[in-house]
């Protein structure tokens, strides 16, 4: 595909016994910020690595930007920006200095070099800190600094694992108004993160489960996998409430947040009114019932539950 800036194909990575990747594939269009979600230990930076040119599959391949991670991975590696959860500043270095070290590397025309540090500094708003050592920053400045030092070279492609991690919310937004001018400029980003709300950001998104993609869509239409209705109930005792739930027939699943249930159930009319007793009859106060729309995070966690209730065999 002309127009694909990603191609896996039946991509796949062991260590020993373990399959950290196992048959996946996919395609990402130039232009398309790709969503990457899953628990710790399902794969996410296994593939991000691979697709980077850092580490070899088992089996199978990828074309990244036309060019195979098997066959030629330092090709690869001129065409994107590989952001990982530790970017390697230098702490001793200023924020400048980052810059500088980071367009030698990258062999950035002395012609051109002068603009492209201004402009990143001034797109990660770190102009008016160019002369702080990096270890002098926020959590967030770092991350800004860590982008800013990876697209030096003007990559197609930008590859981000977790990239607001322990970040706080106004960095958090800071990062993904830079993300956003990114794709103004045709860039393909990437990215995986913990944060379902971020996810539903993306133009579409994976779920990934133990090495597996389990889905593939638009935030939208994977929230239309959860399967029967949803219902989120104030309670008083969660944890004997979740419990008390999971007994009833008609729940098909049922989830934690803070003093709220959000149950599933197959029919409300029918199942509602067991739950509700269920819950009464374990000594738990109840808050008046309301269906809500699913979000990302309850779709996630349905597919998850319903990955592990399955079994596939293969260690966590």
């Amino acid at each position: 595909m002309e127009s694909a800036a990603l191609e896996l194909r039946d991509l796949a990575r062991r260590f020993g016994a373990l399959t950290a990747v196992e048959g996946l594939s996919l395609t990402i269009p130039k232009g398309e910020l790709f969503g990457l979600v899953g628990p710790d230990g399902a794969g996410k930076t296994t593939t991000l690595r691979m697709l980077a040119g850092i580490l070899g599959p088992s089996a199978g391949d990828a074309l990244v930007a036309g060019h195979s991670i098997r066959t030629a991975p330092e090709a690869v590696k001129s065409r994107i920006a590989y952001m990982s959860q530790r970017f390697g500043l230098y702490g001793d270095l200023t924020v400048r200095e980052n810059l500088d070290f980071y367009a030698d590397l990258f062999e950035v025309p002395p012609r051109e070099r002068a603009a492209r540090l201004e402009r990143l500094l001034a797109f990660s708003n770190l102009a008016a800190f160019e002369t702080r050592l990096a270890d002098k920053l926020s959590g967030g400045m770092k991350q800004k600094l860590g982008l800013a030092c990876a697209l030096i070279h003007r990559p197609e492609i930008v590859l981000l694992d977790e990239p607001t991690n322990g970040v706080d919310p106004v960095s958090r937004r800071d990062f993904w108004r830079i993300l956003y001018e990114m794709l103004k400029d045709g860039v393909t980003i990437v990215m995986t993160t913990a944060y379902l709300d971020e996810a539903e950001r993306c133009h579409r998104v994976g779920l990934m489960h133990r090495g597996r993609l389990l889905a593939l869509d638009t935030p939208e239409r994977v929230k239309g996998l959860m399967p029967g209705q949803l219902v989120e109930i104030a309670v008083s005792d969660p944890v004997h409430a979740r419990a008390a739930v999971a007994a009833v027939a008609g729940a098909t699943g049922v989830t934690a947040f803070g003093q709220r249930l959000h149950v599933a159930v197959e029919e409300i009319g029918r199942d509602l009114p067991a739950v509700v007793a269920a819950l009464t009859a374990a000594g738990v106060q109840v808050g008046e019932p309301r269906r809500i729309v699913p979000s990302l995070e309850d779709v996630f966690i349905a597919v998850i539950q319903a990955a592990r209730g399955a079994g596939d065999g293969r260690a966590a």
